[in-house]
């Protein structure tokens, strides 16, 4: 059996390597850390959480709460190490970011069907079984190569949110609970009252952000807006958005605009702001999140940044098994491929190294098929409009319908979804 090229430890690649690698298929997995950092990353160790230590809601009310639960049936190495290093964050996922990369990074390891390279990837043998897992930032070089392939590049920009010091929140100012009006040290409210709401609002509009290149256009992922890009849209958007009161009252009075924190790690020791990423200025961040009567005297930890995402228009150049049309022994997995969220992107890289594993195998390819949450992203990505594809998060209305009332579909939709699951088990 051939050896397969995994691109990129994030964490499609490191799902991708786990189980390719389990299966006895010998993995050369390349990434240009820690010999070298994009813009995005800190971390030495891989599968870095870039953007939020949360991996969203885990609870199968969501369509995400359902694809983990899919994941720990079919055994995700990086889910599980997710688990391992979890702490209370009230019904979602949310994960030490430090000890989890760590973790996976020591389990790559310890695989001695996995050789590990830390070199950065300029081009690969398109005759050669190559899994590319490198987001969120593809390097230049990469780019270029893979652009030669498919005769074009697509992107847009993501952003980072700050992190604070939990010593450093003045608490005065600051109330604990989350929006299901639980009292828990999970999330801290910094209150803000009317006039001090849009005197932060009037800043934040008119601070200043970093320039981008001449020859970028700014596209920004909807779902991931730098908190002043949705300022700009008018102070409501704001009310209605990250700053929203909604689910939460400090001794029985509902405040006017609260911005949420959420713990980063078990020690309660620092905090990032929900909802916060963002392209300011190092000196504004300081300025006008100062603004905070909370973070009045914030230390940040971390301030936030904007990068930039490549991914491919995956409906023109892949099909649902993550595979270039015109080399099926090339597949894209992760961010690169058009799926968006942590989550989205270990699901593709576990589909990925089973059926790498099956295509080396000559066996059929695994169809997860449109009633599962794995298969909706990769019908997703085939079936999408490739006029203006942009990469989504997993929902509902991704999956097979059912026709059923709205308090009966998603059980149903869940039910269905394990069921086929448990059935693939067993070919797998």
């Amino acid at each position: 059996m051939k050896k397969v090229i995994v691109i990129g430890a994030g964490l499609a690649g490191a799902e991708c390597a786990f189980q390719l690698a389990k299966c006895g298929v010998q993995v050369d997995l390349v990434d240009i850390k820690p010999k070298e950092m994009t813009p995005a990353h800190s971390n030495k160790n891989f599968a870095e959480l870039v953007c939020s230590n949360s991996l969203k809601n885990d609870t199968l009310e969501f369509a995400t709460g359902l694809l983990k639960a899919e994941l720990r049936e079919l055994d995700s190495f990086v889910l599980r190490c997710a688990d391992e290093t979890k702490f209370q964050g009230g019904t979602t996922l949310t994960v030490d970011r430090e000890k989890f990369s760590l973790l996976v990074t020591q389990k790559l390891k310890e695989q001695q069907n996995i050789n590990i390279i830390q070199k950065e990837v300029e081009s690969f043998d398109l005759n050669e079984p190559v899994i590319v897992c490198a987001g969120p930032l593809c390097t230049p070089k990469l780019s270029n190569f893979i652009q030669s392939i498919t005769g074009e590049s697509l992107y847009f920009y993501d952003a980072v949110a700050p992190i604070v010091s939990a010593d450093s929140i003045d608490y005065d100012y600051t109330f604990f609970q989350d929006k299901n009006g639980d009292v828990t040290q999970d999330y801290v409210n910094c209150v803000l009252e009317k006039d001090e709401f849009y005197d932060f609002w009037k800043e934040l509009v008119n601070a200043e952000r970093v320039k981008l290149k001449e020859f970028e256009n700014e596209k920004n992922f909807e779902a991931c807006l730098p908190i002043e890009k949705i300022a700009m849209r008018g102070a409501e958007t704001l009310l209605c958005g990250p700053l929203k009161p909604f689910g939460l009252s400090k001794k029985g009075k509902k405040p006017f605009a609260v911005v949420q924190l959420r713990k980063e790690n078990a020690m309660c020791d620092s905090y990032n702001l929900v909802g916060f990423q963002t392209n300011l200025t190092f000196p504004e961040q300081r300025r006008v999140f100062g603004m905070i009567p909370a973070l009045r005297h914030a230390e940040w930890l971390r301030l936030g940044v904007m990068h930039r995402n490549t991914y491919i228009n995956a409906p023109k150049y892949l099909n649902h098994y993550f595979q270039l049309k015109t080399h099926q022994n090339i597949m894209f997995a992760g961010q690169i491929s058009g799926v968006e969220g942590y989550t989205e992107s270990i699901a593709s890289g576990l589909m990925c190294g089973i059926n790498m594993t099956r295509y080396l195998q000559n066996k059929p390819l695994i169809d997860f098929g449109i009633e599962t949450c794995l298969g909706a992203l990769g019908n997703f990505l085939e079936a999408g409009n490739p006029n203006n594809f942009q990469p989504m998060h997993i929902n509902w209305a991704l999956l097979k319908p059912i026709n059923l009332p709205k308090n009966e579909r998603n059980k149903a939709l869940v039910k269905r979804s394990l069921n086929k699951i448990a059935e693939l088990k067993e070919m797998i």
